[in-house]
């Protein structure tokens, strides 16, 4: 079994920056990552991707060149196409590759697992056409395939970062319904130094709505009470906009409601976390350096905290300085000074989100859906479902999967957590803390008897 001093799950931007911070410095890395090369959701496929694709797809996406560069020819152990499914606090990583089931051990572990697109529950929300922004996007990257005819419905900045890449490549959306409301403004204007502590990136959100509207995009703001409609597949979206109903028809949606940090890991190691109610999810609770409260475990990037790809590579960088510190590879003094452009990023980085989680907060409709909206699309249990158990006495989400099978399904509780922490927090009259969220078991991912017979061979030729 191979041993490292540090091992980095997840090549995203912040388990990138980490692994190069990390060697730097003289520690024995590995990186693992599920997908074929390094670059995680947002820089996915960039290592392929060709002129024209990244004319259409802009600087940002082209923006973690040179971090994925620097990483290819880092001397670290890089294990792409590995799916870690187990891992536990004595530093022991569980994962599969080509087949085989593998192990390795490290003093300390960076948890960089990024984030998941927040599960969208509306009527007809599990129609074939349905799928959210983000998914849109990895077609675009990986395949340089772009959704025609598309209504991106919902809010945030991927979606009308997606609807300009969709214009770019000469394949416009059918229409834009935004869900933001005008109170959001209101409720963002509190934060003005915040807002402008980033100009840059709020100009390129105004190019962007600039762009879709010199387009000729219809777009819809405002808008409530979506309604998605076919048999038996999406024929038209139904929505309320200023006191008005409108209808229209298409056969593609794409969804957005943000992002929140992927804790299926986290979870798994029985880490404490806590309850944001900003953003309306739940994440690891870590001191200033990333340090779980297991003290050889640390978080960088989305998965700690949503702050976006700048954000995680800079928290990447300033992770791994406080596990080197850890292991003895760095002083106290030495982590101090080469942290300070660091923090500088991210207090930045920090007073925009603060400014984002304000304008664009998740719809009420979402986190309280009626009761015949289905809310576990594995095992079609709907709102309605969840709710009629609080009589029984359920109070928590692991109740409620021993009764209803909700978040049994493949997904194993990903998409529908937050929504029925949410349910049940409200018809119980508590907080989502004191609700809690699903109890995460090993394997988190699906595994085979194969790839468990070959980890029991491995074992048995490793023994001495």
């Amino acid at each position: 079994m191979n041993q490292y001093d540090l091992a980095i799950i997840g090549a995203g931007p912040a388990g990138m920056a980490a692994a190069i911070m990390a060697v730097a410095h003289g520690a024995k890395t590995c990186i693992i990552d599920e997908q074929p090369a390094p670059g995680g959701q947002i820089y996915r496929a960039l290592q392929q991707c060709d002129k024209q694709r990244g004319e259409i797809l802009g600087n940002d996406y082209l923006h973690g060149r040179s971090l994925i560069e620097n990483l290819t020819t880092l001397d670290a152990d890089k294990l792409f196409g590995a799916s870690v499914w187990r891992i536990d606090t004595s530093g022991e990583i569980t994962y599969s590759r080509e087949g085989n089931a593998q192990q390795i051990t490290a003093k300390h572990i960076i948890i960089a697992s990024g984030a998941l697109e927040r599960a969208c529950p509306l009527p007809g929300w599990t129609l074939p056409g349905v799928m959210t922004v983000g998914a849109a996007q990895i077609l675009m990257k990986s395949s340089g395939l772009f959704t025609v005819n598309a209504v991106l419905a919902g809010s945030g900045p991927l979606l009308y970062t997606v609807a300009a890449q969709l214009l770019n490549a000469g394949c416009p959306p059918r229409a834009i319904i935004d869900t933001q409301q005008l109170k959001n403004y209101f409720s963002a204007a509190t934060h003005p130094n915040a807002a402008f502590s980033n100009v840059a990136t709020l100009n390129k959100g105004i190019r962007y709505l600039r762009q879709i509207k010199k387009a000729g995009v219809p777009f819809y703001s405002g808008a409530t009470q979506l309604h998605i409609k076919g048999d038996p597949e999406v024929e038209v979206i139904s929505f309320q906009c200023r006191g008005k109903s409108h209808h229209i028809e298409t056969s593609n949606v794409l969804l957005h409601q943000g992002v929140v940090p992927n804790t299926q890991l986290t979870r798994s190691l029985r880490l404490q976390h806590q309850w944001n109610n900003q953003q309306r999810c739940f994440h690891p609770t870590t001191d200033p350096w990333g340090i779980a409260s297991s003290e050889n475990i640390s978080i960088a990037g989305d998965g700690r905290s949503i702050g976006g790809a700048i954000n995680a590579e800079a928290e990447g960088s300033l992770v791994a300085l406080g596990a080197l510190e850890k292991l003895n590879l760095l002083t106290v003094a030495h982590r101090n000074k080469q942290a300070k452009s660091y923090k500088k990023t991210l207090k930045k980085e920090a007073g925009l989100r603060r400014f984002l989680d304000a304008l664009y907060p998740v719809p009420t409709e979402l986190i309280d859906p009626a009761d015949s909206t289905i809310v576990c699309r594995c095992e079609e249990v709907t709102a309605g479902d969840i709710r009629s158990l609080v009589p029984a006495g359920c109070t928590g989400p692991n109740q409620t999967k021993a009764f209803s099978r909700c978040g049994m399904g493949p997904c194993q509780g990903r998409f529908c957590g937050l929504i029925v922490t949410e349910i049940l927090a409200a018809a119980n009259q508590l907080t989502p803390d004191q609700v809690g969220a699903y109890r995460i078991r090993s394997p988190i991912k699906p595994v085979t008897l194969a790839e468990l017979a070959s980890l029991a061979t491995t074992d048995t030729a490793d023994s001495p």
